[in-house]
């Protein structure tokens, strides 16, 4: 087995995708590693969660399965520390089927969540489903339109092709999921999307979690955009049924 641990990665030219495993469970940290490389990553490991961050800012990872109770910093501050400058997939690990609903709760920015003890295989097929897939919906079953490369919905401008997203001409830092969400949302302005259209767009098949980790990142983009529930100035909440995007005034 190839992995790495934190003082010494793996030498020799990289791969096209990068992973973190971040355990301090040996045994199971490199049964993950094994299977993420088996898959074609490139794989650091470490079992702390202050060297995770730091590890995190050199690897720059595709990838961080990412444990919810670790020494030094636990699974939730890692998470909070690492979208300050990274929009990996996250796929948290927790020991408990009750900590999953505070995670989400806490919209600590984690795209995905697994409790142990879990099958490596449903968590390769999960990474699978998400990450070597085209990124915002494109082929899935709702489309991203590419023939509308920028939309525009008052101060909101969306340009899918760069995956960059102003408001007012101020640039905001979304995570890959969160943008995904947006997309899908906005190439069809005028239609509500249901939440488990918008999983099926976004998480893919597979996804077994609740319908309301939609939600959660749903209030993400709304904090970044600088909207709220009850304007839906960009954002508008249909009850019962799902969400469409907003006119933007």
């Amino acid at each position: 087995m190839k992995h790495t641990d934190a003082a010494d990665r793996a030498a020799g030219p990289a791969r096209d995708l990068r992973a973190m495993v971040v355990d301090d469970e040996p045994d199971l940290a490199r049964l993950v590693a094994s299977y993420l490389e088996r898959d074609g990553f490139e794989v650091a490991v470490t079992g702390d969660g202050v060297q995770a961050v730091d590890l995190a800012r050199s690897v720059d990872p595709d990838l961080m399965v990412l444990d919810l109770g670790l020494p030094g910093l636990d699974g939730v501050e890692v998470c909070r520390r690492l979208r300050e400058f990274s929009d990996a997939y996250v796929v948290m690990l927790t020991a408990r089927a009750d900590e999953v609903d505070t995670l989400i709760g806490l919209s600590v920015g984690a795209d995905d969540y697994l409790t142990k003890p879990f099958s490596p295989r449903e968590l390769s097929a999960r990474v699978q489903a998400r990450i070597r897939r085209p990124r915002a919906g494109l082929g899935g079953p709702r489309t991203v339109r590419t023939d509308r490369e920028t939309r525009v919905f008052g101060d909101l401008t969306i340009d899918v092709a760069a995956r960059v997203v102003t408001v007012a001409g101020s640039p905001i830092h979304l995570t890959r999921t969160e943008f995904d969400v947006l997309a899908v949302l906005s190439a069809d302005p005028g239609v509500v999307v249901t939440r488990s259209a918008l999983i099926d767009a976004v998480w893919r098949t597979g996804w077994d979690g609740a319908d309301h980790l939609v939600d959660v990142h749903i209030g993400h983009l709304r904090r970044k955009l600088g909207d709220d529930a009850a304007r839906g100035q960009y954002v508008t909440t249909v009850r019962g049924v799902g969400y469409r995007m907003g006119a933007g005034r």
